[in-house]
């Protein structure tokens, strides 16, 4: 639980800070933070081992993170420089580490669902037991790739748990106006796959359910669909001032559902100080001032780059 309360902390930090760097102009693009919704990736990515692999949209900053790229090569991306995760060439929206199973950032509504049951596909081709997260919002929730992935996911058994962080708006419209069937977590049933309905913010819930789904798909057992009931602080990218809620209903949400109290207050119950958890806090604190630092100085990508990384030959 520490550790989780660590990676929370980190990415909230981090989200803080790069939202604070986009106001200042040194974040170009768009930017899209994930604040509130820390406990579903935090939850999950614990549950996997090495040669798993994930696949994201474009709120992509805290899955790079937990799979593996350190909050200097996430930041250095946000900023442009030869350092990020991508060499500067993906910003927010296209994190890419594929040493680490993480296969993207996608700035394409929903893209990433049928690229995810590729990879899927590919690691029941190659006979290993890896397992693909395909993660994806409740707006994309509503794409007809995302329908047809279920069918061939379903068809060809492949070892893929399809994730909806359900935060309740997309990019502005509520799940209540845009959605028939409002229950995310069933979406799948027509086409045979399981579905559950889980807290998002409540990282041990989606722990448990983590361990559940990715038990369930390494032995072979075929695809599930896990509805991670969430909520986004922040607007669904910097340019969106979120008038489409009341300053109320997001209060109410932080003050009572907030994924980190709930940790922290946990540990505290179960004996940990006050005091081990400042010293954490303060760690992350001068990290990702370290990181802001880094990511405004290191050098920007050499010109060459523009021809690097655009075929593959083989």
């Amino acid at each position: 639980m520490l550790e989780f309360y660590r990676q929370m902390s980190l990415i909230r930090r981090f989200e803080e800070k790069a939202g604070q760097m986009y106001g200042q102009g040194l974040i170009g693009g768009f930017c899209h933070l994930y604040i509130g919704q820390e406990a579903i990736v935090v939850g999950f990515q614990s549950a996997l081992k090495k040669g798993d692999g994930v696949i994201t949209g474009y709120r992509s900053h805290g899955h790079a993170i937990v799979t593996g790229a350190s909050s200097k090569e996430v930041m250095a991306e946000l900023t442009g420089r030869d350092a990020g995760i991508a060499r500067g060439k993906g910003g927010s929206m296209h994190m890419f580490d594929p040493e680490a199973g993480f296969y993207g950032g996608h700035g394409i509504v929903g893209a990433q669902v049928p690229l995810g049951a590729g990879l899927a596909f590919a690691a029941k081709y190659k006979g290993d037991d890896s397992v693909i997260l395909a993660y994806f919002g409740d707006g994309a929730a509503n794409q007809g790739q995302v329908y047809e992935t279920f069918n061939m996911a379903k068809l060809w058994s492949l070892p893929i748990v399809f994730i909806v962080e359900n935060n309740q708006y997309a990019m502005g419209t509520s799940v209540a106006r845009s959605s028939g069937q409002q229950e995310l977590f069933r979406r799948g049933e027509g086409f045979g796959i399981p579905g559950k309905l889980v807290d998002g913010m409540n990282v041990l819930e989606v722990r448990a359910a983590a361990d559940e789904a990715v038990a369930h798909v390494r032995a072979g057992k075929g695809p599930l669909l896990l509805e991670l009931k969430t909520y986004r602080y922040r607007g669904h990218s910097m340019s969106d001032p979120a008038k489409y809620r009341t300053r109320e209903e997001v209060k109410t949400t932080r003050e009572e559902r907030d994924p980190i109290t709930f940790i922290k207050k946990r540990l505290l119950e179960d004996g940990e100080t006050e005091e081990t958890l400042k010293v954490i806090d303060n760690e992350i604190k001068a990290e990702v001032a370290d990181v802001a630092d880094f990511a405004q100085n290191a050098p920007e990508p050499d010109p060459s780059e523009l021809y690097t990384d655009i075929l593959v030959e083989s």
